[in-house]
């Protein structure tokens, strides 16, 4: 059965930096697509960092570059989302997801999803 689970996020100021990490079980990173998403209340679910290892590609959303990277504890089996320099607009709950096939920032393509973790940044 494919899991992801969620940990991490919370409050910070204005400036400051989270850690989000997705743990999967049933699947290996390598062999799937994932992208980390925020929602707000009343919109849909956005692309905030999508990779692939598969294809090599990877999408990061303009409003977030420069400041939130990726990275992947393969023996663990998880990624993290490692974000720095928030800011309020960040504010959200994130999600991580995973597909087969290639990168994509729409989440309508994922099939798996962690269960969310709120992110608030207060300015």
């Amino acid at each position: 059965e494919v899991q992801l689970v969620q940990f991490g996020g919370g409050s910070v100021q204005a400036g400051g930096s989270l850690r989000l990490a997705c743990a999967a079980s049933g699947f290996i990173f390598d062999e799937y697509s994932i992208g980390w998403f925020r929602q707000t209340p009343g919109k849909e679910r956005s692309g905030v960092y999508c990779t692939s290892t598969s294809d090599g590609n990877t999408y990061v959303a303009r409003s977030v570059r420069g400041r939130f990277t990726i990275s992947e504890d393969n023996a663990k089996n998880t990624v993290f989302l490692q974000m720095n320099d928030l800011r309020p607009e960040d504010t959200g709950l994130y999600y991580c997801a995973a597909r087969t096939g290639g990168v994509s920032d729409n989440a309508d393509r994922y099939a798996y999803w962690g269960q969310g973790t709120q992110v608030t940044v207060s300015s």
